[in-house]
């Protein structure tokens, strides 16, 4: 789906934090479903929280952590991504929604970037997810007025699903609410996998830092802990693994 670019909205705050509700639902051949509360911050990738001396372990955002790992700033590495998909006017402002690193570990499923140009005009939204099995792969959306794109599944992530169909991905810039929506469909209509995120946008201080690593703790490691949770409760139920294909390292994430 090549829609047109969604309107100009209101600029969202940030740093934000925003509590959320993370719900998989999975509906062939085995249903099954589960929902993990977390958080996850929204930030301006050119102008990261100032995080006092002494919350620095709960929160740090490193460009090792995203694209290839070895860009010096975030800003480079999605550059050199967006490079690599011929994008060359994503030169203004980019919104990041992502776990940080806390206490030492990071592990971000998806991570979001909401790229516009010099005017504010959004231009394109790059999706980058990692595995569990230390993979990384993105995609370019360029969602339309309702927020709405698809784009073709080119990578391995959960082990009883093979790489076919196509995501259906629901992304408005957070505001006020965060309201995500990912769909694994395929050609036949079918939709097998739903992934939601919710939540409400707080402002990044202290306290709030504080009170959501003391309601969360040690968030990523939680996240990371639950899918291989669930997968082990999937496996058990006999659900089959699919081989993973060898995932050929992406232009723009060297």
């Amino acid at each position: 789906m090549n829609a047109a670019p969604a309107p100009q909205a209101a600029s969202p705050r940030v740093p934000a934090l925003y509590e959320c509700t993370v719900a998989h639902e999975r509906t062939g051949p085995v249903r099954h479903a589960f929902r993990q509360r977390t958080y996850l911050w929204l930030i301006d990738i050119d102008e990261p929280p100032r995080i006092p001396l002494g919350l620095r372990p709960l929160a740090r955002f490193d460009a090792r952590d995203h694209f290839g790992g070895k860009a010096p700033t975030l800003r480079a590495g999605l550059e050199a991504q967006l490079a690599a998909h011929g994008v060359e006017n994503a030169d203004g402002r980019v919104l990041m929604l992502a776990h940080a690193r806390v206490l030492g570990h990071v592990f971000n499923p998806l991570t979001l970037y909401w790229c516009h140009d010099r005017a504010g005009t959004p231009v394109c939204v790059v999706a980058e997810v990692h595995n569990t099995y230390g993979e990384r792969h993105c995609y370019l959306l360029r969602p339309g007025a309702d927020g709405l794109a698809d784009v073709p599944k080119d990578f391995y992530v959960s082990p009883f699903f093979a790489v076919e169909g196509f995501y259906r991905m629901r992304l408005p810039v957070p505001g006020d609410r965060l309201d995500l929506t990912v769909q694994l469909r395929h050609d036949d209509g079918t939709c097998p996998f739903t992934a939601t995120v919710r939540g409400h946008h707080r402002p990044a201080g202290a306290r709030a830092l504080i009170g959501a690593a003391l309601r969360h703790p040690w968030s990523t490691a939680r996240v990371s802990a639950g899918i291989r949770f669930q997968g082990i409760r999937l496996l058990l139920r006999g659900l089959p693994v699919r081989p993973r294909p060898v995932h050929p390292t992406q232009e723009g994430t060297l």
